[in-house]
């Protein structure tokens, strides 16, 4: 069931990163678009990764590391089969080009390191007074 918890919360913080990702669009307050879709997407992962951690770990206790990997790789799936074809694709790009993209990198690293940060703060901080 942890399993599956930690699939659904990360279906969860992917869908709050999409909203607010497309969401920047409607406001232009930078030139390069894609830019400040980059800088809103990597500073609302961080809040609602927390909120979603939160979520997760009431009744479980799985290593911040496994569920963040596992929360990484759904938004990932969810990219592939939902984000590049809808969004990418229609503006000239492709999975390589979305995929190979350093910005996505660093949002997926932040993404992992918020839930384990997470962990280790709230689920375990014994870890931390060790």
């Amino acid at each position: 069931m942890s399993k599956i918890k930690a699939i659904i919360v990360g279906v969860f913080i992917w869908s709050l990163g999409s909203i607010f990702y497309a969401a920047s669009y409607l406001f232009p307050f930078l030139e390069d678009q894609e830019l400040q879709a980059n800088l809103v997407l990597a500073i609302i992962i961080i809040p609602s990764t927390w909120l979603g951690a939160n979520i997760y770990y009431k009744g479980e206790n799985m290593h911040g590391l496994k569920f963040g990997t596992i929360a990484v790789l759904t938004a990932m799936l969810l990219d592939v089969i939902i984000t590049v074809p809808f969004v990418v694709v229609p503006q000239g790009g492709n999975h390589q080009d979305f995929f190979s993209a350093p910005a996505f990198w660093l949002i997926a690293l932040e993404y992992l390191m918020v839930v384990i940060l997470y962990w280790y703060l709230k689920v375990n901080p014994s870890y931390i007074q060790s």
